[in-house]
């Protein structure tokens, strides 16, 4: 059995505090409220949600895949790469998971807030009837549902590390749960990437559930990647992380 590595250890712990404090503390809205990403239009978006989302995580399963994974994908990659490499990795894989799928949202809601204005709303006018609940019928229910979208979850982290993993071991055999068949990772990890992406373009789902924030998953792996890259690329000049 893998030995787990002790920054793993501890962000596993972390992360399990943050879930049992939301089960706990505010019939399970407070730490959203505080914690969770959201849409930054939301009059509940705070700054420091860019961090703290990483750690929060919305279900038991939700919790339970990701630490697995954590787990078994984090615990080589810290070995290999050292404490401070893997834990940058890990928070720039959750700021790229961040910036790719907030970045994706405004794609969608500038469009639809433009066409709003343009029906004589204004901005306050605007963010009212969200926070009444009520709907622009005439634009649509994804005008609000973008602007009410939050995100928690440590996905965005751990497809930067799963990204870092496949590069230090293009030919390891993985597989999914639901379809036991080796796949090398060189292919496996692109591959779940793409899912991912045309999920997140098309709103068709794969493998996870219709809420996942599958752009996320993108931006995660690339920051995974683009790092892993640069330092491949640079470990033997003055550019070398030390």
């Amino acid at each position: 059995m893998m030995r787990i590595s002790e920054t793993v250890k501890h962000l596993i712990i972390i992360n399990v505090i943050m879930f049992i404090g939301t089960l706990a503390i505010g019939q399970g809205v407070l730490f959203y409220d505080w914690f969770a990403m959201h849409f930054p239009k939301n009059e509940l978006f705070k700054p420091w949600q860019i961090i703290t989302h990483m750690f929060m995580h919305g279900g038991s399963m939700h919790i339970l895949f990701n630490m697995f994974a954590l787990w078994m994908f984090g615990s080589p990659v810290e070995q290999a790469l050292g404490t401070k490499r893997f834990l940058f990795i890990y928070i720039s894989a959750g700021l790229g998971a961040v910036a790719l799928q907030v970045g994706h949202y405004y794609f969608q809601y500038l469009p639809m807030e433009a066409e709003a204005l343009n029906l004589g709303f204004t901005h306050d006018q605007i963010i009212e009837v969200f926070k009444e609940g009520k709907i622009f019928t005439v634009i649509g229910q994804g005008f609000n549902e973008i602007y009410l979208a939050s995100m928690v979850g440590a996905s965005g982290c751990i497809m930067g590390i799963l990204a870092a993993f496949g590069m230090m071991n293009p030919n390891a055999e993985l597989m999914m749960l639901f379809l036991p068949i080796p796949i090398k990772a060189k292919y496996f990890i692109p591959g779940i990437i793409i899912l991912d992406l045309v999920s997140g373009i098309t709103g068709q789902s794969f493998f996870s559930p219709s809420n996942t924030a599958y752009m996320a998953h993108v931006g995660g792996a690339l920051t995974g990647f683009i790092i892993m890259w640069y330092w491949k690329k640079t470990q033997f000049n003055k550019n070398r992380w030390n």
